[in-house]
């Protein structure tokens, strides 16, 4: 089967530079033509320095490489994906669509899959997400993610695909689940890179990533997701790696905002926008999220970290 990767950011890049030394037939396509001659001259992506591409991997920027394709993995962000699929929807149809980024639309208040059901609605919607970080997958070290898609048995046929020596895919039916797991935990990630940078120390992120984890479970389950699934890869597996590393680009975001720095405006941070969709959630659910609501609240500047802790720390207390 051919797979072509849209999008060739980082992640794209990487999953791209996986597959293709797995011996998968793989073409990155990029946004621009200028973007995919500055990979193909130096033969590496400059968001991905060190790591080489095969030489069998294909770039190019040429949207009829989607139709050439049977699979397609959306290395697009979260709030640009629907505008991409409608772009390119009849190029699309028909295909294997597989999502790999994490968050929830802010118009709809929905996760990627659904987005591609309504956009596309003959293809088949799937996610693929977990614990992972660009450069460890470009290098062939060791990842595990989740590929969830509500058909058993496309399920399967995209596991095999995507799977390598080094990159480990576990399926799951619960797309709901998955999807919530990777976009909440950025949210989480936020709020742990403050706390670090605001110099409250460890314990204090160990009880952030802890109430973090039950605000994300308490939102998935309301939502129709299975808890198990929020306890796997996607979720649980996800939190404790973005929570942990600077890599993570939700972390060190939250990182500058607690150290009273500027973050760095050029970088995608996908939790930004889905705090402001879960507190749309948890006021249409009628849920108490509190991590979530401090962590939007400080992204869009209506509470300090100081003013967010205070607020934390004074909620009355209660059984665990």
């Amino acid at each position: 089967m051919k797979i072509a990767v849209a999008g060739a950011g980082a992640f794209g890049t990487a999953l791209a530079i996986s597959l293709a030394d797995a011996d998968r037939d793989v073409t990155l396509v990029a946004r621009s033509q200028a973007a995919a001659d500055t990979i193909k001259i130096g033969q590496e992506n400059p968001k991905l320095s060190g790591c080489p591409l095969p030489n069998s991997l294909k770039v190019c920027w040429d949207i009829a490489r989607y139709e050439a394709a049977d699979v397609i993995l959306l290395a697009v962000p979260t709030q640009k994906l629907r505008t991409f699929l409608s772009d390119h929807s009849s190029a699309l149809s028909g295909k294997y669509l597989v999502a790999c980024c994490k968050g929830i639309d802010l118009k709809t208040l929905t996760g990627p899959t659904s987005i591609i059901a309504e956009c596309v609605p003959d293809s088949t919607p799937a996610i693929l997400t977990g614990p992972s970080f660009a450069f460890d997958i470009a290098r062939g070290l060791p990842t595990a993610l989740t590929l969830a898609t509500s058909k058993g048995q496309d399920g399967e046929v995209l596991q095999n695909l995507l799977s390598t020596h080094a990159l480990r895919v576990y399926r799951s039916e619960d797309t709901i689940g998955a999807e919530l797991g990777g976009a909440l935990k950025n949210v989480i990630a936020i709020g742990a890179g403050i706390a670090i940078g605001n110099g409250l120390g460890d314990s204090a992120r160990s009880a952030l990533m802890t109430r973090g984890f039950g605000e994300m479970r308490q939102l998935a389950e309301v939502l129709g997701a299975k808890p198990e699934t929020l306890n796997g890869l996607s979720g649980f597996g996800d939190l404790a790696l973005t929570c942990t590393s600077e890599l993570s680009r939700n972390f060190c975001h939250g990182l500058a905002i607690g150290r009273g720095q500027d973050p760095d405006a050029k970088k995608t941070v996908e939790g930004i926008s889905t705090a402001q969709a879960v507190v749309s959630l948890a006021t249409k659910h009628d849920l108490d999220l509190p991590v979530c609501s401090v962590v939007d609240a400080i992204c869009s500047g209506k509470l300090t970290p100081k003013e967010a802790l205070t607020a934390l720390l004074s909620r009355p207390l209660k059984e665990e």
